[in-house]
């Protein structure tokens, strides 16, 4: 026999809670719809009184001795729990992990380029993760990839600082580092006093100034030959002397 699947909506929680019938301890402890304490009734005489206030019995501590429950409208608690959760959810933070990949050979401008992206997670409140790789004979000189973190964890320091040591696992170092708090973190590059990206630079001089059009002076053309009087554009007898 299948089961069915758990619902994945944020009131998952509220949709497993035992109302009425389905609660199956024989006594329960019972909150009254004001909040306060009624005791521990038998199940009977607080479904009586649930139903006297037309309202829902609702078992809210399934694993007290006896389970606690409580008179209240179960739309109106599915509506609490719900609210409950999303603003407990708002006050979360999620926090993100980056990744930055280097080698014992890396270059040094490519491991400025790797610093500034870094720098640039931080600064976002990002975790990076830093990861070295040794191939091959490299493990042989493990010392040349410890230098490599240990530069790249100093300069670094002003925007973050590890967790912990970078440890050799397997065949890479690897290392965790958080962002320091706002308040004692380095400005981020490009960052003004205000916290604000500067503005861009005033246009050149040059770009200013007018363009001076000169004048085009194009080729003379030549004078239109008078026409034929015989007629003919090609005439042979065009070039001949008539005596007259």
């Amino acid at each position: 026999m299948s089961r069915p699947f758990s619902p994945r909506n944020s009131s998952a929680s509220v949709l497993f809670v035992r109302v009425n019938g389905k609660i199956r301890a024989r006594e329960v402890r019972v909150i009254g719809p004001e909040g306060g304490q009624l005791g521990i009734l038998s199940l009977g005489d607080a479904l009586t009184l649930a139903r006297d206030h037309g309202v829902d019995l609702v078992e809210i501590a399934p694993n007290a001795t006896p389970p606690v429950c409580r008179i209240v409208d179960f739309g109106k608690y599915r509506y609490e729990q719900a609210k409950r959760e999303k603003e407990s959810r708002k006050h979360q933070h999620a926090t993100k992990v980056k990744e930055v990949q280097l080698s014992p050979k890396i270059d040094p401008h490519d491991l400025s380029v790797k610093l500034d992206h870094a720098i640039g997670f931080l600064c976002e409140d990002m975790k990076v993760k830093v990861t070295l790789k040794f191939r091959g004979r490299e493990m042989a000189h493990t010392e040349y990839g410890f230098q490599v973190v240990q530069k790249f964890l100093a300069d670094i320091a002003a925007y973050g600082h590890p967790d912990f040591e970078p440890k050799l696992i397997g065949r890479g170092i690897n290392v965790m580092i958080t962002p320091l708090p706002r308040n004692k973190r380095a400005k981020a590059p490009g960052q003004t006093e205000g916290g604000e990206s500067p503005a861009p630079a005033a246009p050149r001089a040059e770009a200013q100034r007018q363009t001076i059009q000169m004048p085009v002076e194009y080729p003379a053309q030549p004078e239109p030959e008078a026409p034929n009087p015989s007629g003919f554009a090609n005439s042979p007898f065009a070039q001949l002397a008539v005596d007259r």
